[in-house]
């Protein structure tokens, strides 16, 4: 043997050492780390479920520990109504390669030393048969885990394609999903993005019409820190490149190309603020385009600890009881009273105080959509404050408890033409002339209701809503007004709308 092979086999045999010693050690220590995962996993489900009508549990079953592999079963449980009549379990194997260089990571040219490299899959039980019936017999859900010294992951999850008949009217065609996700120490940073080509739905309305649904190009994306207050912040994105949905019975063809969905959360101090964005780059009704749209929405100034204590008031008395309610209606018996304590309800009444001290503003920034020839958009936004007393007459409380109303409304009358010369079409009609002129008429007679009931205002060729509300004054349309004033006006035309009707 020359002395460049010599060297070369002594490299090789204190790898394979290095390698057994150390997967020897993790061996040891492994079973811990599943304990910490399994852990933080149900505090993050518990989490996720707040506010919701189940709970969410994953429980390690049992640990199979050898010198270079262990073998671990999971069981994860989801109750309540969001899960259907019975309780669901799901059942996860997971073959664990030992590091620090698991064998698997060596033979694809990976040799950055890792803790292990978990490759687990779902388990067929009678819950998920029909769904391996629909992947032939493959696990319709599996991944890969890297997991570091430090306890970081990256992992990658895929779930199979399937094609599958649901019941005897209904069948699912799905190109499968795969996920990327790496996550720091008990997950306090968390990237993922995620990929599907297509999914197609066939199921019938109950009018028995036929209804179709298809997705095409659907990206996921997030990038999220742990906050001080154990949720997460930062951005999601959705995205979808088209979809169609055939409806009806005259079988119409719902089109939207090009959405797109972000949200944004941020936290400073004791405030969180969140705003969600949603663009439509095109929508079209049986291959005729009608516009595009977006809307976009805030929260700001929430205060943090009032709002975690108010949701926890929620999940231990309102969803009892909203139970109970529903249970004793169903059996048509009276519905249970809701019994707080004195001590709970006081903490209400503060932590409502608290979190109206804060200015919390909720707003519609833009709901529009936009066709050929108009825009219609509108806008609302609302500043509340804490009242002089929780304990007002509710006309009262109503004036303090609001600092700030500003809502603003325009329609197009271009647009509303557009809007219904495509339904004219869809009816039937075909005299272009007679059906730019029916649409002309029908917008017209719109814009004039709207500004006889004094409700609105023309501007050029938009029918305009404007209302501001601010320590005790309104201005309505260029009016101003007490709020008492402005309440008369409303009865008063409401009143004749139901007079008439």
């Amino acid at each position: 043997m020359n002395k460049s092979a010599g060297v070369l086999l002594g490299i090789v045999v204190a790898i394979g050492a290095i390698s057994a010693g150390g997967a020897w050690y993790t061996g040891t220590k492994i079973e811990g780390v599943l304990n910490n995962a399994v852990s933080n996993a149900n505090k993050e489900l518990q989490t996720a479920m707040a506010g919701s009508n189940g709970t969410a549990s994953l429980e390690l079953v049992s640990l199979e520990r050898h010198t270079f592999t262990s073998t671990a079963h999971y069981r994860l449980k989801g109750e309540g109504e969001m899960f259907g009549d019975a309780p669901v379990e799901l059942l996860f194997v997971d073959h664990i390669e030992h590091g620090p260089l698991p064998f698997s990571r060596l033979v694809s040219l990976k040799w950055l030393p890792v803790m292990a490299t978990s490759n687990y899959q779902l388990e067929k039980n009678p819950a998920t048969e029909k769904w391996f019936a629909a992947t032939k017999g493959a696990a319709p859900l599996k991944g890969v885990t890297n997991i570091g010294y430090d306890e970081s992951t990256t992992s990658t999850v895929d779930l199979l394609p399937l094609e599958t008949a649901l019941d005897e009217q209904s069948s699912l065609k799905f190109s499968g999903l795969t996920l990327n996700i790496s996550a720091s120490a008990q997950a306090q940073k968390v990237k993922a993005d995620g990929y599907m080509d297509s999914l197609k739905l066939v199921t019938v309305a109950e009018d028995q019409a036929p209804v179709q649904i298809e997705l095409n190009g659907l990206t996921l994306a997030s990038n999220l820190t742990k906050s001080s207050y154990g949720y997460y912040t930062g951005n999601n994105t959705l995205e979808l490149s088209n979809s169609k949905t055939t409806f009806g019975t005259k079988q119409s063809v719902l089109g939207v190309k090009n959405f797109e969905m972000k949200n944004l959360t941020e936290e400073n101090g004791s405030n969180a603020s969140g705003r969600a964005d949603y663009t439509v780059g095109e929508v079209t009704l049986n291959d005729k385009k009608i516009g595009s749209a977006s809307m976009a929405m805030s929260l700001k100034n929430l205060d943090i600890p009032s709002t975690m204590s108010l949701m926890q008031i929620y999940q231990t008395k309102l969803q009892p009881y909203e139970k109970a309610a529903a249970e004793a209606t169903a059996a048509g018996l009276p519905a249970p009273e809701l019994n707080l304590t004195e001590a709970e309800s006081a903490q209400v009444k503060a932590d409502l105080q608290k979190l109206l001290a804060a200015g919390p503003q909720v707003a519609l920034e833009n709901l529009s959509l936009k066709t050929a020839n108009g825009e219609s958009r509108a806008n609302l936004v609302i500043d509340l404050t804490k009242p002089q007393s929780m304990d007002l007459p509710p006309d009262q409380l109503g004036k303090q408890l609001i600092a700030l109303l500003d809502l603003n409304i325009t329609v197009s009358k271009p647009m509303l033409i557009d809007l219904l010369s495509v339904q004219a079409q869809l009816d039937g009609q075909t005299d272009a002339k007679a059906i730019v002129d029916g649409a002309t008429g029908a917008a017209d007679m719109f814009s004039g209701m709207a500004v006889g009931s004094q409700l609105a205002i023309v501007e050029g060729t938009n029918v305009v809503t404007k209302l501001h509300y601010a320590a005790n004054q309104v201005e309505f349309n260029g009016q101003k007004m007490t709020v008492e004033q402005f309440v008369g006006f409303l009865m008063s035309k409401f009143a004749g709308v139901t007079q008439v009707q």
